[in-house]
């Protein structure tokens, strides 16, 4: 980094008028260009245009799946109290909730469930409670976690004015509070209907309690069952190449569980479109996760929740009718970032994001990322009395680190800012007349 010489001009906030602007507001921001693109997913660098997508599926009557057996009676888990998104270098890209329908690809394959009673009956439906496999198998095994986590996961349908989905969930609290994706839930709109599958069949009623779009989190709230939340875990303390577990609904087979390892951590992930990007400094695993996984978790070795399952990947070409499958390559959202967000959709409803308050410049090319010369409609680049603002930031410097960590794309930087709170501090290092310095400033939050 190279010092400003002694006696060189400092760099002063300054005062601006509030009004619109164009290029890229890091409160309120706008896809690039895709580098390789995706469908709530990701591609290889040398694709340049390969899809990420969210991974709940579709479908447009009842979805199909198989009928299940009520799980052995057994103790179940603690509860906890309630309510108590370089190689992958920030893809951004276009995508759409895949509307396909999961019934065409099996066919008669699959049964349909028939419908249970509900607590629309007036009657409570029984909690599913852990296999045999959790006390016939060692503690910390596969099938132990397995066992025991399982009913605590759900399948989520939800239908809506342009048709239904499923995907998948897991009880946060014991306030019957269930954590999902907001491209799981966010078809259901004010009207929509949403229906929970526990894993025993049984079918409750379940109401968004509040989702966030630029997170791709969701909590809906379950009313007719007693349900046994799912320890939360660290993900800061998560490695590459710790094993891992994800549980869920891939393609509509419910409680479905498969493993593999932590292949990546900190990968920027920008999946959706104009109206519902996402933004998630995400966990990657090579568990194989499909199109119905969205919302389920990812489990450590201990049966603690690190991550919510949220995109994958998918080769340019691969898709059939609209949608893809596992090629190893999928995405979580870090328990940590979770469970901030999800206390405040729980307390207000909706989310607040962390904002340094600058417009990017989409259309630069060079190293790092350039702050606009001015926003929409000739608006200051820099937000007046922003954390940018009241570190001396100005039209047209170039953030080249964020923490120390280099950033060569918007969407990257944007990630970065997301996975901290509002509040925190943070250092950039900035570029101006070929000269670089770190600024610190204090992270605002924004709606």
């Amino acid at each position: 980094m190279t010092e400003r010489e002694p006696g060189a001009e400092e760099w002063q906030p300054w005062d601006r008028g509030e009004s619109p602007a164009e290029g890229r507001q890091l409160s309120a921001p706008q896809p690039a260009e895709p580098s390789w693109a995706a469908q709530y997913p990701v591609s290889q660098p040398s694709t340049p245009t390969a899809p990420y997508e969210p991974i709940s599926g579709s479908w447009s009557a009842q979805p199909p799946l198989l009928p299940t057996e009520p799980l052995p009676q057994s103790a179940p888990p603690p509860r906890r109290r309630g309510p108590g998104w370089g190689a992958l270098v920030g893809a951004t890209v276009a995508s759409a909730l895949l509307a396909g329908t999961v019934g065409g690809l099996f066919g008669g394959a699959l049964v349909e469930r028939g419908d249970t009673e509900s607590s629309a009956s007036g009657s409570r439906a029984p909690a599913p409670t852990p296999g045999a496999g959790a006390t016939s198998r060692p503690q910390g095994s596969i099938a132990n976690i397995a066992a025991t986590a399982l009913p605590s996961v759900v399948t989520l349908r939800v239908e809506g004015a342009d048709g239904g989905s499923t995907g998948s969930g897991w009880v946060y609290d014991d306030g019957g509070h269930v954590v999902t994706n907001n491209h799981v839930v966010a078809s259901a709109g004010d009207r929509g209907n949403i229906v929970v599958v526990l894993a025993n069949g049984e079918q409750v009623e379940g109401k968004v309690v509040g989702r966030d779009a630029s997170y791709d989190l969701a909590v809906v709230e379950v009313t007719g069952a007693d349900l046994a939340p799912l320890p939360l875990g660290r993900s800061a303390d998560v490695v590459v190449g710790d094993e891992v577990i994800a549980v869920g609904a891939p393609l509509g087979l419910d409680s479905t569980v498969t493993t593999g390892i932590v292949s990546a951590l900190d990968r920027p992930v920008t999946p959706g479109g104009d109206d519902d990007q996402s933004f998630i400094n995400a966990i990657q695993t090579d568990a194989a996760i499909n199109p119905g996984n969205s919302g389920g978790p990812l489990l450590d070795m201990a049966g603690n929740v690190i991550g919510v399952n949220s995109a994958i990947a998918r080769v340019p070409g691969s898709s059939i009718g609209g949608q893809s499958g596992n090629i190893g390559v999928g995405f979580a959202i870090p328990s940590d970032q979770v469970s901030t967000t999800v206390e405040q959709l729980i307390e207000t409803g909706s989310a607040k994001h962390p904002i340094i308050g600058v417009y990017l410049d989409s259309s630069y090319q060079g190293e790092g990322v350039r702050i606009a010369d001015s926003g929409p409609d000739g608006a200051p680049a820099v937000n007046p009395k922003g954390p940018a603002d009241e570190a001396g930031l100005e039209a047209g410097d170039v953030i080249v680190k964020f923490e120390g960590q280099p950033v060569t794309e918007g969407g990257e930087l944007v990630v970065k800012i997301r996975a901290r709170r509002v509040g925190d501090t943070v250092t950039l290092t900035v570029r101006r007349d070929g000269a670089d310095r770190d600024v610190r400033m204090v992270l605002q939050g924004s709606e």
